[in-house]
């Protein structure tokens, strides 16, 4: 049996019933994640104008787009619910370093309201999804940010959307190889476009892209069955002499969902400012009034698309390892109003962003499981204050984010688009999701789409 065939039998075994308690917890926990942080993200600009887009495109009008009021196809509900999940910079992140969330939940939704779809076969197909998408990392052997050319999420994530896509329409091992085949020939994004509207849909395009493989490869449609040992396949094309296929053989419990898990991210902006931002606020603790500082120096591991000295929008300002350490050190939070152009073009801003330097030290490793970062400020009367950075909260080796603080983040982003009321009762149904049955799994979507109050 070649390798493909085999990844899809593996899949195939994998149902509720094997997903253990620990992985079950991990599921919810995402799944109230990423629909708090797709409403919030409809109020960014990209948001506005992919959505104008797409309802310009028509679809058939049965899927929710999350806190907006208006409904789509499904493969176009899947890509704007992608990005929107996605453009705030705020859905967990994985180790290898990809966005495994919202490449796949969205699909997932998408499908939950065509056809039957229970709490439990959301959790299961969205652990499928990750996990599929985490081994694909591992194997690639790209695993740190200095060597990226491609964004991993636009690679792995259509073959995630297309396997979680399959649990769903009961695609047989056959079928699964050819919805991953069409997947992967739709694979590819590019970091130049890290801080833009542009990156967005990496995510949103590639949930999209797996979405649709999955829905052809229902209906007969195929491709190469053996596309991740084809010597013109995935790994040759995405990970040429680096790809170890025989990581693929260990998809299974106890899960890339529990094991390494993710970092819930408690900051909107790219995971390794996270770094810079946490310790800038324990130097803003130690300091007090940001106006005592001369300059500050960050010592950091080599990540060029984050290195940014002046960036001119919030949106760039995500992407900033500067900026991030500025904002932090004057507002003493980094929020999603940290990320306004207005708060970006500030004077205070661009007065704090011209002290701060990014030093690069080549021995620390570029990938966010094991780096660490180095803060300095020196003082306008000549003293020196530092700290350094191993892991921001909710970092694999940091201390945990207690659920009372990840339900906080996630009353903010609702907040954005509901009452108190709505979002509180959006959160219980989404945490208690594997008790709904299929309508009860419309009715949290429908929830989530804000009718009420975004207008149909």
């Amino acid at each position: 049996m070649g390798l493909t065939a085999s990844v899809c039998d593996r899949l195939a075994a994998i149902g509720y019933d094997q997903l253990g308690e620990a992985a079950r917890t991990a599921a919810r926990r995402l799944v109230a994640d990423g629909l708090a942080i797709a409403v919030a993200g409809t109020t960014e600009s990209a948001i506005a104008l992919l959505s104008a887009h797409e309802r310009e495109q028509g679809s058939a009008p049965v899927c929710t787009a999350l806190g907006q009021g208006f409904r789509l196809g499904p493969v176009a509900a899947a890509r704007l619910n992608g990005a929107a999940m996605h453009v705030l910079d705020y859905e967990p992140m994985w180790s290898p370093a990809t966005h495994a969330l919202s490449t796949t939940l969205p699909a997932i939704l998408a499908l939950a309201e065509i056809r039957a779809v229970t709490g439990p076969e959301v959790l299961t197909a969205l652990v499928k999804g990750i996990e599929i998408q985490g081994w694909l990392r591992e194997a690639s052997g790209q695993y740190e940010a200095r060597n990226h050319a491609f964004h991993p999420p636009g690679v792995v994530g259509p073959i995630g959307a297309a396997v979680a896509a399959g649990h769903l329409l009961a695609l047989d091992p056959t079928q699964m190889a050819y919805a991953i085949g069409i997947a992967a020939s739709r694979a590819g994004s590019l970091l130049a476009n890290a801080g833009t509207m542009t990156k967005s849909t990496h995510c949103g395009n590639a949930c999209a892209a797996g979405l649709d493989a999955a829905l052809l490869a229902a209906r007969g449609f195929t491709a190469d069955p053996t596309i991740f040992e084809s010597p013109r396949g995935f790994g040759a094309a995405f990970s040429p002499g680096s790809f170890r296929p025989e990581l693929l053989e260990q998809i299974g419990p106890p899960f890339r969902i529990v094991a390494p898990g993710y970092a819930l991210k408690m900051f909107p902006s790219q995971f390794g400012t996270h770094f810079g931002i946490t310790a800038a606020l324990e130097l803003r603790g130690r300091i007090g009034d940001p106006a005592r500082i001369r300059n500050v120096t960050l010592t950091a591991p080599e990540m060029p698309y984050v290195n940014r000295p002046a960036p001119e929008t919030g949106l760039s300002g995500k992407f900033s390892l500067q900026y991030t350490v500025a904002a932090a050190l004057l507002d003493g939070a980094v929020t999603m109003r940290t990320f306004t152009d207005a708060r970006a073009q500030a004077p205070d801003v661009r007065a704090m962003l011209a002290k701060v330097t990014v030093r690069t030290d080549m021995e620390i490793p570029a990938r966010f499981e094991r780096m660490h970062v180095r803060l300095e400020a020196e003082l306008v009367d000549g003293t020196r204050v530092a700290t350094r950075c191993d892991g921001p909260r909710g970092h694999w080796s940091a201390v945990p984010v207690p659920d009372a603080d990840h339900r906080r983040k996630l009353e903010e982003c609702l907040a954005t688009r509901m009452d108190a009321a709505e979002a509180g009762q959006l959160l219980d149904q989404a945490a208690a999701i594997e008790t709904l049955d299929a309508a009860g799994v419309r009715a949290l979507i429908a929830a989530a789409g804000c009718f009420g109050s975004a207008g149909e």
